[in-house]
């Protein structure tokens, strides 16, 4: 519920987002909003395969905005295709106080990555419209372009361009495995605005999501305050040896690039177990040439993917696994390319977008702790130009980019009582913070 002080024309509301039955947001229909998104792109186990930019990345664009409309927001479209629907405030010279995340998906993906900071974002909006309450600033809610990396790499896109870690010219380039661009697949769904990316102002940015994780179901909280996100580095490996004929070949004159590379998936998983408990890393994506059973595999190609909440530690991880890999292919006589394609470094939010988190957590009853992201989001490349922050809540059995991620209709709802709270508090302070991490 959101009360206003009588005595004190526009003061910032005593309680916002419950009383004293709980929270006030509309769960109902925040969950009916998550699930007709989800019909788009809806997979038969129940999941969501809505990769960016393809004829079902319009058809939820297109929906979103019309629901944006329908609740009396004003749509922008940069030229990145990033959508910005405003609700205005009582003083729109302001900056807005913004929320928002992505709605596509990975191609097996669930129905609350992304979608569910998209939504929640909504229902803010529909619950200041329902009591009526106009906040200081506007309030914006953004939609970011590629933040997946599925199609596109790399991830985040969108919203790396608006933030000026990439340049346009450099996003609207990136091609999916066709050879087709950002650009062009921009121009053809009818998503190539023509607003200028970035160069606007952000008193603040707060994004929810679920937390892909399983730290809050077995802590049994409800809410997660996140302090900040792991760095990343995405690497692509190519291992060149010969292809032959997998009869006549003796097996010490081989140069198989496959058991070379599989010498070097083992060397990465050794690179994550050696820096527990926080380090990361993964081999998501392995191709084979020429591929035929009878024939020895000449060049095998694989991604790398590192994390670590500390960048000297992220880099020592890095290093080692370069000279592992590079001691792994002499030994099979094979050539090697270790390329790093991104670099996302940790990030600490800022204090006091974390704090309104924290107060929002606790004034509405909801248990909490503090937690590091293990994922990437939006927000990390948001927080480089705006005072920022996420609120998580927790997943079935901590499982995300999968077609059974899930996650209650209830903790969905703190989350977004949570959102309101911190936004309405950030909305409605004359001066936008100035700390930064």
């Amino acid at each position: 519920m959101i009360r206003h002080d009588a005595t004190a024309p526009g003061a910032v509301p005593a309680t916002v987002g419950a009383d004293e039955t709980g929270p006030r947001i509309d769960g109902a229909r925040l969950w009916q909003s998550l699930m007709e998104l989800a019909k788009i792109g809806a997979t038969a186990r129940g999941g969501v395969n809505r990769l960016a930019l393809t004829d079902l990345d319009r058809l939820a664009r297109d929906q979103f905005c019309r629901w944006c409309v329908q609740a009396g927001c004003t749509i922008t479209i940069d030229r990145m295709g990033n959508i910005f629907a405003r609700r205005s405030g009582l003083n729109n010279d302001l900056a807005p106080v913004m929320t928002g995340s992505h709605i596509d998906t990975q191609p097996t993906g669930g129905r609350f990555d992304g979608a569910y900071g998209v939504m929640a974002g909504l229902e803010v909006i529909r619950i200041l419209n329902d009591r009526g309450y106009r906040t200081l600033r506007p309030i914006e809610l953004a939609v970011w372009t590629n933040e997946e990396g599925s199609r596109f790499a790399p991830a985040m896109i969108g919203s790396g361009v608006f933030a000026g870690v990439f340049d346009l010219a450099h996003g609207l380039s990136r091609a999916d495995a066709g050879g087709i661009t950002i650009g062009e697949e921009l121009k053809r769904i009818g998503y190539a605005g023509e607003a200028v990316v970035g160069h606007r102002p952000v008193a603040a940015f707060f994004e929810a999501h679920i937390e892909q994780g399983p730290i809050l179901e077995a802590g049994r909280k409800t809410i997660g305050i996140v302090r900040g996100v792991q760095g990343i580095r995405w690497f692509e490996v190519t291992v060149t040896g010969q292809e032959a004929h997998a009869g006549p070949t003796p097996m010490p004159c081989r140069r198989d690039a496959l058991v070379g590379a599989a010498a070097m998936v083992a060397a990465v998983r050794a690179a994550g177990l050696a820096d527990q408990p926080h380090a990361r890393a993964t081999v998501g994506m392995f191709s084979i040439s020429p591929n035929s059973r009878n024939v020895i595999p000449g060049t095998v190609c694989f991604t790398v993917d590192l994390r670590h909440p500390e960048p000297s530690t992220l880099e020592q991880m890095s290093a080692r696994l370069a000279a592992e890999l590079s001691r792994i292919a002499t030994e099979n006589a094979l050539e090697l390319l270790f390329k790093e394609i991104w670099y996302m470094p940790p990030v600490k939010f800022d204090a006091e977008c974390v704090a309104a988190v924290e107060h929002a957590a606790k004034n509405l009853g909801f248990t909490s702790q503090d937690i590091i992201s293990g994922a990437g989001h939006d927000a990390v490349y948001l927080s480089r130009i705006a005072p920022t922050a996420m609120i998580f809540v927790p997943c079935k059995d901590g499982i995300s980019h999968n077609e059974t991620e899930d996650a209650s209709p209830e903790d969905l709802a703190a989350g977004c009582a949570v959102l309101l709270a911190a936004m309405v508090e950030r909305a409605n302070a004359a001066q936008a913070s100035t700390k930064r991490p």
